[in-house]
């Protein structure tokens, strides 16, 4: 309200604007947030603000209508803010990498399986020459992607062994690196005895599909990866 009256052009304004969106979303008042994100994107594109300044306030719009349950549009912004990052800056750039892991996200909660698989498969090679196998964004990356092979409806036996050492290796990457008691460590040991689960379903193996079963219903609920 103390700088409402301002022109849309003025600095302090924007960033008010900007503000508000992001206090209401942490508050978790998703609905007000969304119409406040929106009247910014608006904003921005009558101002003729830059494209990375429209990108940040899309990548922004995203969460806020995944939160609200909205996954198609999450899932178009989440497309074009990748295809935005890739063509200013490239696939190496950290900011196109974060955002095609967005957009695999939203691709694998919709079960697009086929078409995360075919991003990640492309992107997980230049994460890791780019950013490292210890960087968070690789090990995230990887976690998606055993995600899509095991949450396949026709994943095969092999998919699932693929899944499992996917995971295997990438538990001992954050283990090493962040800790086991790190959210994203405990994300991906969670992932990896799902994983486990579904390979002793598909060999029959009950006593071991049973044991693993009760391990992971003991553990707490893990954060998003």
């Amino acid at each position: 309200k103390t700088y409402v009256g301002r022109p849309e052009t003025d600095q302090a304004r924007c960033l008010a604007m900007g503000l508000l969106g992001n206090g209401l979303h942490e508050a978790e008042r998703h609905a007000d947030a969304l119409i406040v994100k929106e009247a910014e994107l608006a904003t921005k594109r009558r101002i003729g603000a830059s494209e990375n300044q429209l990108l940040v306030v899309q990548t922004n719009l995203a969460i806020t209508y995944k939160r609200l349950g909205r996954s198609d549009q999450a899932l178009r912004m989440n497309r074009d803010v990748y295809s935005g990052h890739l063509k200013l800056q490239g696939e190496e750039h950290v900011h196109t990498l974060t955002a095609a892991l967005n957009y695999a996200a939203s691709l694998i909660d919709l079960q697009r399986s086929e078409e995360a698989k075919s991003l990640l498969r492309k992107m997980i090679p230049v994460v890791r020459r780019v950013l490292g196998e210890s960087n968070d964004l690789t090990i995230r990356m990887r976690c998606h992607y055993a995600r899509t092979l095991y949450l396949d409806e026709g994943a095969t036996l092999d998919d699932l062994r693929e899944a499992v050492t996917t995971l295997e290796e990438t538990e001992r990457t954050a283990r090493r690196v962040m800790g086991s008691e790190h959210p994203l460590t405990r994300r991906v040991e969670y992932e990896l005895r799902c994983t486990r689960a579904a390979v002793c379903a598909c060999e029959g193996d009950v006593d071991s599909l049973q044991s693993l079963r009760n391990a992971v219903e003991a553990m707490p609920p893990p954060g998003s990866a």
